[in-house]
Formats: structure tokens, sequence, C-alpha cells
């Protein structure tokens, strides 16, 4: 999708994240966009069981999200989820990583108590509703 469908849709996504974490909290890579970097788990790499090979490939990703200092790394798909979780749990957990669909669902207040597996501490209750 990065490639093909280019900038406009990467504006578009940058518009939802800002949108459900505010713009003073989101921090976006460089480089970004189309030209942003494979995380490198994508295309069956994830399962191929290359598990050194995919997690070499990925260090370039995991260079690019450190240096953005953020806490959190907000993924659009399941694969990228994993390779960039997988990422993050080798490096100690330098960053939290976050599907974009739980951060939407959270900003609404509609996320489950057993959706917030990979939310951190500072997240976790968060909009959190006892139970009734």
């Amino acid at each position: 999708m990065r490639k093909s469908f280019g900038d406009p849709v990467a504006d578009d996504l940058r518009f939802v994240v800002k949108t459900v974490v505010g713009e003073e909290n989101f921090i976006d890579m460089a480089p970004n966009k189309s030209n942003n970097y494979c995380c490198g788990g994508g295309g069956g790499y994830l399962q191929s069981g290359y598990t050194d090979a995919r997690r070499a490939y990925g260090s370039l990703k995991a260079e690019q999200i450190l240096a953005t200092g953020a806490a959190y790394c907000i993924t659009p798909c399941h694969n990228c989820h994993a390779q960039v979780h997988d990422l993050s749990e080798i490096r100690e957990h330098a960053w939290q990583t976050v599907h974009l669909w739980t951060i939407i669902c959270l900003a609404l207040g509609i996320l489950g108590e057993n959706e917030r597996e990979y939310l951190g501490d500072d997240l976790k209750e968060v909009l959190m509703y006892p139970a009734e």
C-alpha cells in the first residue's frame, strides 16, 4: 500500500492518527510516507521461519523507530504489528507496538478490557469503565 497508493493515502493515515492521539503526540519517521522503510515482516516473511534474517532486514526499521524517540509505534496491519513488536522485544521493549485499530477504539472509548495487551502502563486504564 505504501508504494502503490502513495502519499495521499499516507496523508490520510496521518490525519487519522493525529486526530486520535493529538497532533502534539504525533512523531513522524524520516524518511516517511511513500519513502518510508518496510518493516521486513510482510509478504510471508514473518511466517517463513527465517527469524534471524527477518530481524536483520528489520533492523533498519527498528533504528528508524528508535530515532523518533517515540514511546509507541502504531502499525496498520497484522504483519507490521508482529514484526515491529518482535523488533522491540529483542531491544527490551524500546517502544510499545499497537495496531491502528487499537488506538482508534481507545480514543472512541470502546476498547475492550481484553484488547489492551499491547498498551503500555500509561494507557492500559484509559477510558476503562467499571463493569455494571
